[in-house]
């Protein structure tokens, strides 16, 4: 796919791995869309640096878990470019058990409707808008950032950095990539970026990593193959990858977790039989 000129959404470009995704898109030449919402000072700062590149640019102020919002930023999307190529579905909220304890506590009584919307409704209310857009270009692709939680819970070493609403709800987001390539098939291309501890997403640029032992980080870094965390340079790196070069991949998912899912079980040496 050639991107230069094309226009992209990338939600949660404020910090983290959107930021770097949206860096990285920018350096290509696409135009990018950036609602923003919470974390202000983030959000200036992102703001400022994309508008000194001079390249139209659009910000706007829109809290993707509210429909009415979403439909605004869509409508503003239409006034401006009329068309979208690109959008990275990038926004999740996760408490940790580690920082935020149990679901019972009170300052917890939202926590799990705040997972589940964030994380997987805010989700469907973009592609679902983005849809009639995507149509409109000749080739299109969407990306979702999903987590490993979805897939082994709140279980093992990292059952302290992933909470139940967090991973039910990434569990869930496999099945709308599904779904979506369907709908989008055969112009709109569907995957998936399934990511495991990533430095600003339950790795080490994050509050919950601080919360852990030198033991709990050796036992979750130990559970990874690769023995570190990852980066989100990493994981703009694997959009660009499908962005441009994936042609003929959609409905499908790439697990950037450094070998989590596979770390945890040692394989013995063979033994010598008995025959």
């Amino acid at each position: 796919m050639k991107i230069k000129g094309t226009t992209a959404l990338v939600a949660g470009a404020t910090r983290g791995i959107g930021l770097a995704i949206a860096r990285k898109l920018a350096a290509d030449g696409v135009r990018l869309v950036l609602p923003w919402y919470d974390w202000p000072e983030d959000s200036k700062a992102v703001r400022d640096e994309f508008s000194q590149l001079d390249a139209g640019h659009i910000f706007i102020e829109a809290d993707l878990r509210n429909n009415r919002a979403v439909e605004n930023l869509f409508e503003g999307i239409r006034g401006a470019t009329g068309v979208l190529h690109i959008l990275i579905n990038n926004i999740e909220r996760g408490g940790m058990p580690i920082v935020h304890g149990s679901y019972s506590r009170e300052i917890n009584r939202e926590q799990w409707r705040l997972e589940m919307d964030t994380t997987l409704l805010a989700k469907r209310l973009l592609f679902e808008n983005a849809l009639p857009l995507l149509k409109k270009a000749d080739e299109a692709t969407v990306i979702n950032i999903s987590s490993i939680a979805g897939l082994v819970g709140r279980s093992g070493p990292a059952g302290l950095l992933f909470s139940d609403g967090y991973a039910a709800a990434n569990r869930g987001v496999s099945s709308l990539t599904e779904t979506w390539a369907r709908l989008g098939a055969p112009t709109i291309r569907v995957n998936e970026i399934m990511l495991g501890l990533i430095d600003t997403r339950h790795g080490r640029s994050t509050r919950g990593w601080d919360a852990l032992t030198e033991q709990e980080k050796s036992d979750l870094l130990q559970h990874t193959l690769l023995e570190r965390t990852g980066t989100p340079e990493e994981v703009a790196q694997t959009v660009m990858y499908l962005v441009k070069d994936a042609d003929y991949m959609t409905g499908s998912v790439i697990r950037l977790d450094g070998g989590y899912v596979a770390g945890g079980e040692k394989i013995p040496l063979m033994p010598d039989g008995i025959l």
